[in-house]
């Protein structure tokens, strides 16, 4: 693919490509291969990743609430983003789950957990709960308003939790991550493009549910666990892991809909 652009914009360009290829299972790579380093600036575009993965979910939710029971679309919805994901993030939160669980408060053992490939049982207990809470949250709000929330909650879940990289140092070095790529810190520039490619939906998410969703909870519901969970991995770890991203997006997505869950009138 040859495409003309400066150098700004090659940057820009080269950095999405590298979000879609490294957030989601799609076959992007066969399109475009962007420069390795791109990858240490995946996160500046996991909100512009979730407009694609939420933005599907959003759309096999409604949908298939129009020809099977909702019970039925909603699970097909959870299925599609772990199958367009890899559950990239639900593998995180795993060993979130089972390193913070089982670590105690040994740093190293922490990490130690965290990196290894077998799942232990606060891990099960973990995804086993969030993906409970997940299923019924959702089946307690409307299909449409469900799939509009999705659309809302996946991006802003995705700025909320990708904020940790500016306030934590990497926890392991380069060689001893798992995708042998650490996160650069977000620039002014590349920050205010974040911020609005989570916040965009949001806000266009709250006009139009302004009658039937208290904006206060979906807002500020989200950045209370987020900061929670920042202090818990700063007392424990000192810095975050890839493992801690995945925990905090899915954590504080859930969040936004049990918000909805509880606010809906």
């Amino acid at each position: 693919m040859r495409i003309s652009l400066n150098t700004s914009e090659r940057h820009w360009y080269d950095n999405l490509w590298a979000s879609l290829i490294f957030f989601t299972r799609l076959p992007f790579w066969r399109i475009y291969q962007p420069p390795r380093e791109c990858y240490q600036s995946v996160v500046e575009h996991w909100p512009l990743a979730g407009w694609l993965t939420g933005g599907i979910m959003a759309a096999v939710l409604y949908l298939a609430s129009m020809i099977f029971p909702y019970a039925v679309a909603i699970l097909l919805a959870m299925a599609t983003r772990v199958l367009l994901t890899g559950a990239l993030h639900e593998d995180g939160l795993c060993d979130f789950f089972d390193g913070f669980g089982g670590g105690g408060t040994n740093r190293q053992r922490i990490l130690d957990i965290m990196k290894d490939s077998r799942i232990g049982t606060y891990g099960v207990l973990g995804l086993v709960l969030y993906e409970g809470l997940l299923f019924a949250t959702l089946y307690a709000i409307p299909p449409q308003l469900a799939a509009w929330t999705v659309l809302a909650a996946d991006p802003y879940a995705k700025m909320v939790a990708g904020q940790i990289i500016m306030m934590l140092p990497y926890a392991r070095t380069e060689e001893e991550s798992k995708a042998k790529t650490v996160y650069r810190n977000i620039d002014v520039r590349a920050g205010i493009s974040m911020a609005l490619q989570g916040l965009l939906p949001m806000g266009i998410y709250l006009y139009l549910a302004a009658d039937v969703v208290d904006f206060q909870y979906v807002i500020f519901a989200p950045c209370l666990v987020m900061y929670f969970l920042y202090l818990l991995i700063r007392k424990r770890l000192r810095g975050y892991t890839g493992d801690c991203c995945g925990a905090l997006f899915l954590l504080s997505e859930l969040t936004v809909y049990l918000a909805v869950a509880y606010s809906v009138k």
